[in-house]
This record gives structure tokens, sequence and C-alpha cells, in this order.
């Protein structure tokens, strides 16, 4: 299976990294452009600055190419940004520049609701089908998940607040799984989707 990276900007060698223990080195691409979007199997949206990373896909050409994989079922599991960029709508934040969304995972987010970098903060996370201990979760001016539609299930909870959805191969987390060191959320999506196949 072929695993790729967005890597425009964001938690791109921290995805890579964790990663690397998991698909064997010719299998995993960092993704800058529409020919190495073609050749994978799965994709990895990472964390990141969601209207910086949504203008350089569109200024490099592949926002479109993404957005017809998407509509055909192009597993993903995007972090932070890469949710605010799935999500069905956003609910208007504090700076009025929300980016343009894909429109895929039937969420209402709002970006930066849990504040500023200083109010960012870790806390223990309950994912279904992950066993062991809470999963650490990061959370640095994540977006808040409002409203989930029919179309979209949670996975993952902090207390009793939803902070993971998925829609069939789509996943979308509120934290950054990437930047802790415990690599089964990487895991367990690859698992699931290998499972599929």
């Amino acid at each position: 299976m072929k695993v790729g990276v967005l890597a425009l900007q964001g938690d791109v060698p921290e995805h890579l990294r964790a990663l690397g223990s998991t698909v064997a080195g010719g299998n995993l691409k960092p993704v800058r452009t529409s020919a190495d979007l073609a050749a994978l199997d799965a994709l990895f949206l990472p964390g990141g600055e969601s209207t910086t990373i949504a203008r350089l896909m569109r200024e490099g050409g592949l926002w479109h190419p993404l957005a017809l994989r998407l509509e055909q079922g192009f597993p993903v599991l995007a972090t932070c940004a890469g949710l605010i960029l799935l999500a069905r709508e956003l609910a208007p934040g504090p700076s009025g520049r929300d980016p343009p969304t894909f429109g895929v995972l039937d969420v209402r987010v709002r970006r930066n609701d849990y504040g500023a970098q200083r109010e960012s903060f870790e806390a223990p996370v309950r994912i279904e089908g992950m066993r062991g201990a809470p999963f650490p979760g990061v959370f640095i001016r994540a977006p808040r998940i409002l409203e989930i539609g029919n179309a979209a299930e949670p996975f993952a909870w902090r207390g009793d607040e939803v902070v993971g959805v998925r829609q069939g191969s789509l996943w979308g987390t509120t934290f950054h799984p990437e930047l802790s060191d415990d690599l089964r959320l990487h895991r367990l999506f690859l698992a699931t989707l290998r499972r599929a196949r």
C-alpha cells in the first residue's frame, strides 16, 4: 500500500516519522504534486495552517485532483488543519478569513476554538478500537467539532467531547497524533485500510 503525506506546510516531518516504522520506505512519499498524489492508496493531511495549506494546494494544482479522488472514496486521515479542510461546513471564526473546504466530511467545525497558541494543551483521548492506555492528545490552536451529520460517526473522545470522526475511509481528528510519540492511531488507520482491501 502506497501512503503519502501532504508536504506543503505543517507537521510533515512528524507524520513521516510516525509512518516510517509502519510503512516500508519505498511506499511512503511526501506529496507536493498531482503526480505524487496519483500514485497513492491513502493520504495523511497534516496539522498546520489551514488557510496556507489550501492556498498552496490551489497554487500548486493539487486542489482539484484531490477533490476528485475524495469524491471517489480516497482514504485520508486528517489532523487538525486537515480536518478543517475536509469539513462540510466551517462556523465563522474570529478572523473572518476561513479557508475553502472540500466539504466531504459531514461535520461542522470552528477553527481555533480552544483559543490561541498559549491555550494549547495535552489531554487523554479515548479512541474506539484502541487497546491500552488513553491516547495522548495534543491540542494546538485546535478546531472544535460543533456538529456531526448523519453520514459521519465519532470515534475519539476527550471526556464527553468528540475529538475524532470518521466517514467511511475519511478520518479526522481535532488533535495532533503526529506530535505524540504514540504510533497507535496511524497504525489503526492503516490496519483498517488493509482489512478493507
